[in-house]
C-alpha cells in the first residue's frame, strides 16, 4: 500500500513538471514567434498588449498541438472502449467466454482494474452458468432415471400372463422409484428454500448430546440389521440453534455411515466441547472417499466413482442440504478419508 501510494505521489508529480515544461516550451515558441512577427511588421505594442497577445499565443499553440496530439494519445482508449462495450455486450447476450486483455504497461491504471473487474465478473458468470447447467443435466438425469424405470415396469405389468410374483417385484421397484422421486422433490424444495433464506430458522437452547443419542437408536434397526457395532461417545453440551434443521444433518451423516459401513463394520459418534465450539465426529470403517473426490463431496448431485467410493446411491443432495444447513448455523463441516481405511465427518458449530 505504502509503495502504491509513493509511486502515485511521484506519477502526479512527474505529470505536472511534464505539463509546465510543456506549458513553458509553447510560451517561449510564442514569444519569439510574435517578436518575429512585430520585427517584420515594424510594430511596437504597449507592454501589457504585447503580454496579452503573447499568452493567447501560447494558448493557441498549445491547443493545436494538444489537437494534433491526441489521436495519437486516444487511439489506445478508444479502441479500450470499444473492446469493453462488446464484451459487456457479448455478457448481456449470455456469452461469458469474455476476457479482455490490460496493455497499459501500469499495474494501478485505472482502465487495469476496470478490465480485472470485467474479466472476474465473466468468469464468475461462467461458473455460474455451467453450474446451472450442470444442475439442470443432473436434476434431468435424477427424474428420467426412476421414470424410464416405472415406464418400463408398468409396460411390463399389462402383459395378463405375468406371474403373480413377478408382478408383485414389478410393483415394488414402482414403489421404490416413486419413493426415490418424491424423495429428490423434497430435497429439491429444502434446497431451494435454504437458498432463498426463506425457511424458518428457529434457534432454541437444548441439549445436543440427547439430540444425537435420540437419532442414533432411531437408527438402531438398520445398524443392527447390519450388525454394525455403534460407539456412542457424548459429552453433555449445550447449544442454541434450530434442532430440527441440525436433525437433518445428523441423520444424513448417520444414514451415510450405516449405508456404506460393510456388515460387522464399526461406526463411532463423538461430542465435544471446545472452547465455545460443540465438535461432533461421525466416523466410520467403509470403502472410504477418494482424494480427489473430497472437495467436491458437497456439491448437489455429486457423485463419486462408483467403483471405488461411497458416495453413491440416493440424489446426490444429502450432503450439499447438510453443508448449507451448518453454514446457516456459522458453523463447518468437513471431510477426512482414506480409502480402504474410512471416512470421518467433522462438524464445528458454535455454542
Amino acid at each position: 500500500m505504502q509503495m502504491k501510494r509513493t509511486w502515485f505521489v511521484l506519477k502526479s508529480a512527474l505529470t505536472v513538471i511534464a505539463v509546465i515544461a510543456m506549458i513553458s516550451l509553447f510560451w517561449t515558441a510564442a514569444y519569439f514567434i510574435t517578436e518575429a512577427i512585430y520585427a517584420h511588421f515594424v510594430w511596437q505594442p504597449q507592454p501589457l498588449v504585447r503580454q496579452i497577445i503573447t499568452s493567447v499565443s501560447g494558448f493557441f499553440l498549445f491547443g493545436i498541438s494538444m489537437s494534433l496530439l491526441s489521436p495519437f494519445f486516444r487511439k489506445k482508449e478508444r479502441v479500450f472502449w470499444k473492446n469493453l462495450m462488446d464484451a459487456i455486450n457479448r455478457i448481456a447476450k449470455g456469452d461469458f467466454h469474455v476476457t479482455l486483455r490490460a496493455d497499459w504497461g501500469e499495474r494501478n491504471h485505472p482502465f487495469t482494474e476496470l478490465v480485472e473487474g470485467l474479466n472476474d465478473m465473466a468468469a464468475n458468470l461462467r461458473a455460474m452458468e455451467e453450474m446451472r447447467q450442470e444442475f439442470i443435466s443432473n436434476v434431468s438425469h435424477e427424474i428420467g432415471s426412476p421414470l424410464t424405470s416405472i415406464r418400463g415396469f408398468a409396460r411390463a405389468l399389462k402383459n395378463e400372463h405375468l406371474p403373480h410374483e413377478q408382478r408383485m417385484h414389478y410393483l415394488d421397484i414402482i414403489e421404490t422409484e416413486c419413493v426415490r422421486l418424491s424423495k429428490l422433490s423434497d430435497n429439491l424444495l429444502r434446497l431451494t428454500m435454504l437458498d432463498s433464506d426463506r425457511y424458518p430458522f428457529q434457534s432454541t437452547s437444548y441439549r445436543l448430546d440427547k439430540q444425537l443419542q435420540s437419532l442414533i437408536l432411531k437408527c438402531e434397526p438398520q445398524w443392527i440389521e447390519k450388525e454394525i457395532e455403534m460407539c456412542a461417545m457424548l459429552e453433555k453440551v449445550v447449544i442454541t440453534a434450530d434442532e430440527d434443521l441440525l436433525s437433518q444433518v445428523w441423520l444424513n451423516l448417520l444414514h451415510n455411515a450405516i449405508k456404506f459401513t460393510p456388515s460387522g463394520g464399526t461406526i463411532t459418534v463423538q461430542l465435544q466441547q471446545q472452547d465455545n465450539n460443540a465438535i461432533v465426529i461421525v466416523s466410520d470403517n467403509g470403502p472410504g472417499i477418494a482424494e480427489e473426490d473430497q472437495p467436491r463431496i458437497f456439491e448437489r448431485f455429486y457423485k463419486a466413482d462408483k467403483s471405488r467410493n461411497r458416495a453413491v446411491g440416493g440424489s446426490g443432495l444429502g450432503l450439499a442440504i447438510a453443508d448449507k444447513i451448518v453454514k446457516m448455523h456459522q458453523g463447518k463441516i468437513s471431510v477426512r478419508s482414506q480409502l480402504g481405511e474410512g471416512t470421518e465427518f467433522v462438524v464445528q458449530l458454535p455454542l
